[in-house]
């Protein structure tokens, strides 16, 4: 894969986040996880980061990690090769507002959601998530606002005060109930990249997940 430009949507961290699990502040008196003990580190003054700052993994804890998965080509009724042809809604027509990696980007996380469940996790246990992100046709840069619009319906949209679900929006339509209810918020990174393993991607997603331990 070749790299063109590198942008770090966020924090790329030696520790990774499990956001079912209680959440922790760093500082001079943070006491390192024992066994499969895991102990999440959130932004402080926000109910709803997007992203973790970290997290600490016990030695004993069990992790698996996904190879780096697409969208599933939907749409066979779009040229093989071609963006369209991954467009994950009724009819290949994308909702209004939806960009084609907003809709990619979906397509995708229920590729890894369906990785997941396959090995007995979910996405509430991912820690840690890496997202390649290649320009749409006729675009300068990589779309990270699609891109983050999409990974909000699978990731980071329960408040961690209330505990409730916050509305997502969809391209640009009224926020509404998330696709899949999660507080989980990996170390996450969002690369820009020139090009994909398969030609029409736009989206390549990779994670590593825990089988839960110990929580504090």
């Amino acid at each position: 894969m070749t790299v063109r430009r590198t942008t770090i949507a966020g924090a790329v961290c030696a520790a990774v986040l499990v956001g079912t699990m209680g959440t922790a502040s760093a500082g001079p008196w943070f006491r390192p996880p024992k066994h499969d003990e895991v102990k999440p580190i959130l932004p402080e003054g926000q109910s709803n980061p997007l992203i973790a700052n970290g997290v600490a993994i016990g030695p004993a804890a069990t992790t698996y990690a996904s190879s780096g998965l697409g969208p599933a080509g939907a749409n066979t009724a779009a040229p093989a090769g071609t963006p369209e042809r991954y467009i994950d809604f009724p009819g290949g027509t994308l909702p209004p507002g939806v960009t084609i990696t907003e809709a990619q980007a979906i397509n995708a996380l229920k590729q890894i959601k369906a990785n997941l469940e396959a090995v007995g996790l979910t996405p509430r246990d991912v820690i840690s998530m890496r997202a390649y992100l290649s320009n749409p046709p006729g675009a300068d840069v990589a779309d990270f606002n699609g891109w983050n619009r999409a990974y909000r319906q699978f990731f980071a949209n329960v408040d961690l005060v209330t505990r409730q679900p916050v509305p997502v929006p969809l391209g640009s339509a009224a926020p509404a109930p998330p696709m899949y209810v999660n507080a989980a918020r990996p170390s996450r990174a969002a690369l820009e990249v020139e090009n994909l393993p398969v030609a029409g991607w736009l989206v390549e997603v990779e994670v590593v997940a825990v089988y839960s331990g110990k929580k504090r």
